[in-house]
């Protein structure tokens, strides 16, 4: 029985196409899954949207609601943005919302969910000043960051490693803990 709701968010890096078994590992867990996604990677996994909609038992959103819809997803108890991409991770900790994702996750903040990020970036754009201010910006602002050891290590353009999920679903259950919601 599942006893607390993330919030999955992803953005369009390559790992998001591994987003149906993370979301199979997260409910495995105790967790019940709402998958949230930008833009670009809705677009990228388009032709799987009603199966991964299926599989969490909600829709998948990408948009804002309209005023008057109503809620569709429960409660978030945790946020997971993960993969975050360069432009996800710095439009957060500016707080510009113009995507669902980045709303929900800059709201959550004031709302004292637990979060949890973890970068897909390669070492080309870490160079740029603004990706570390961004990191520590949501450091400060309580979202745990999984980045550097221990997290995501950015690799070089190109260059094809394993994304460290479970490091990512391990934080998600150290933040809320199976009986803690």
């Amino acid at each position: 029985m599942t006893t607390r709701t993330l919030y999955l968010f992803g953005s369009a890096a390559p790992p998001v196409f591994d987003i149906a078994h993370v979301i199979e590992e997260a409910q495995a867990r105790g967790w019940d899954v709402c998958l949230g996604l930008t833009p670009t990677a809705a677009d990228w996994l388009e032709d799987g949207l009603d199966g991964l909609a299926a599989l969490t038992g909600h829709p998948v959103r990408s948009r804002y609601k309209r005023p008057g819809e109503p809620d569709v997803w429960p409660k978030a108890d945790a946020i997971l943005v993960a993969p975050a991409t360069f432009n996800t991770v710095n439009a957060w900790a500016q707080g510009l919302t113009d995507r669902f994702v980045v709303g929900v996750v800059a709201e959550g903040i004031g709302k004292g969910i637990p979060m949890a990020t973890m970068p897909c970036v390669n070492a080309a754009y870490v160079q740029h000043r603004a990706f570390e201010r961004s990191v520590e910006e949501l450091r400060e602002m309580g979202v745990q960051v999984l980045y550097g050891e221990g997290g995501f290590v950015p690799n070089q353009p190109g260059e094809k490693r394993p994304y460290p999920w479970e490091r990512a679903l391990d934080a998600m259950d150290s933040l809320l803990p199976l009986g803690g919601a």
